[in-house]
C-alpha cells in the first residue's frame, strides 16, 4: 500500500506509474473488445506533430526502417526484437514487443514511441498514454504492400516524408524484382514448406495462414504445407504426415531452434515426410526471414535459392 506520498510533488510519469501499480488489475476490462481505445494506427496523441527528438522503437522492422532513413540519431531505446543493424543492439533494451514494461520505456525519457501493430500488453500502453508520451502503432501485414506502407508510416511519424518516399520506392523496385523472379516457377513445381517455430517437449508448433512465415513462404514461390489453419498450432503426427512437407524451415535464433538435423528428422512424424528423405532443413535468421522490413527482398531471394537452387526451372 502506498502511503505518505505528496502527489503534488510527483512528476506526471511518476503519477502514471503509481496509478498503474494500484489499478493494473482493473485495466484489462476497460480495454476489452468493444470498450474505448486510445490507440489508432499511425496516429499519435492529440497533436499534429509530436516531438520526435527522443524515440523508442518497438519492432525489428520499425527499427530497421529508422536506420534505413538515416534517422537513428533520434533513437534512445529499442525492443528485444530489434537486433539489426548491429548498432541498434547498443541501445537500451525496453523488453519484448508483446510484453513491454512501462517502467523500462519511461526510464529512457522518450518524447515519442513508434511500435509495430500488436505490441503491448494493453495495460502497459495505457500507462504510457497516462504519461502523455505520444504513441504511434504502425500496421503490420505480411506482404509486399505492407512493407512499403510501414516505411511511409514511420517516415510520416518522424516528419521525413520525402526520405521515406525515396526509400519506399527503392524497396518497392527491389521487392518487385525478387517477386517476379520467384513467380516464374510453375505451380506444379512449387515445393511444400513447413515452418516450425518450436519442437519443445516433442510437440511441433507450426505456422499456418496469416503469419509472417506463411507470407515469406508464399512470396518466395513455395507452398505453406500447414496452410489449412490460421496462426500457430501444435500439429498431431497425422497432420504432419498429411502435410507432406518437402522442406522444413526454422529460425537460427531463439528457443530450441538449434535442434540438429538428425534429431529433428528422428521425430516419428517428421521421419515419414519427403523432407526427411533428403534431410532438407533450411535455417535463416529470424528477423531477416520474418521481419518484413527493408531487407525482405533479400530474404525472398535467399529462401528461394535455398529451396530450389540458384535457377528456376521455368522457361524464360
Amino acid at each position: 500500500m502506498i502511503t505518505g506520498l505528496d502527489f503534488r510533488r510527483l512528476r506526471r510519469w511518476e503519477l502514471a506509474l503509481a496509478a498503474f501499480a494500484l489499478s493494473a488489475p482493473l485495466l484489462l476490462p476497460t480495454l476489452a473488445p468493444g470498450g474505448p481505445s486510445f490507440l489508432r494506427p499511425a496516429m499519435a496523441e492529440d497533436m499534429q506533430r509530436p516531438d520526435v527528438s527522443r524515440v523508442v522503437s518497438v519492432g525489428g522492422a520499425v527499427t530497421e526502417i529508422i536506420y534505413a532513413l538515416g534517422e537513428e540519431n533520434r533513437l534512445v531505446g529499442r525492443d528485444s526484437t530489434s537486433t539489426y543493424p548491429e548498432p541498434a543492439t547498443k541501445l537500451p533494451d525496453v523488453g519484448y514487443m508483446r510484453q513491454l514494461a512501462p517502467e523500462g520505456i519511461i526510464a529512457v525519457n522518450p518524447t515519442a514511441i513508434v511500435a509495430v501493430g500488436g505490441s503491448g500488453p494493453p495495460e502497459a500502453l495505457a500507462v504510457l498514454k497516462e504519461a502523455n508520451i505520444p504513441f504511434t502503432s504502425v500496421p503490420e501485414t505480411f506482404d509486399r504492400n505492407g512493407i512499403v506502407a510501414k516505411i511511409r508510416a514511420v517516415g510520416a511519424f518522424l516528419g521525413v516524408e520525402e526520405k521515406a518516399e525515396a526509400l519506399a520506392k527503392s524497396v518497392e523496385r527491389d521487392l518487385d524484382a525478387a517477386l517476379a523472379e520467384a513467380s516464374k516457377r510453375p505451380e506444379s513445381e512449387r515445393k511444400r514448406v513447413l515452418f516450425i517455430l518450436s519442437t519443445q517437449g516433442g510437440k511441433i508448433l507450426a505456422s499456418g495462414t496469416g503469419t509472417a512465415a506463411n507470407g515469406i513462404i508464399e512470396l518466395s514461390g513455395a507452398v505453406n504445407a500447414a496452410g489449412a489453419f490460421p496462426g500457430y498450432k501444435a500439429l498431431t503426427d497425422e497432420a504432419i504426415i498429411e502435410a507432406k512437407p518437402d522442406v522444413i524451415l526454422m529460425m537460427t535464433r531463439g528457443g530450441d531452434h538449434s535442434t540438429g538435423v538428425d534429431e529433428l528428422f528422428a521425430m516419428p512424424a517428421l521421419s515419414l515426410t519427403p523432407a526427411a528423405k533428403n534431410k532438407t532443413l533450411i535455417r535463416m535468421d529470424g528477423l531477416h526471414l520474418l521481419g518484413f522490413g527493408p531487407r525482405t527482398a533479400g530474404a525472398i531471394r535467399e529462401l528461394n535459392a535455398a529451396i530450389y537452387g540458384k535457377k528456376t526451372n521455368a522457361p524464360q
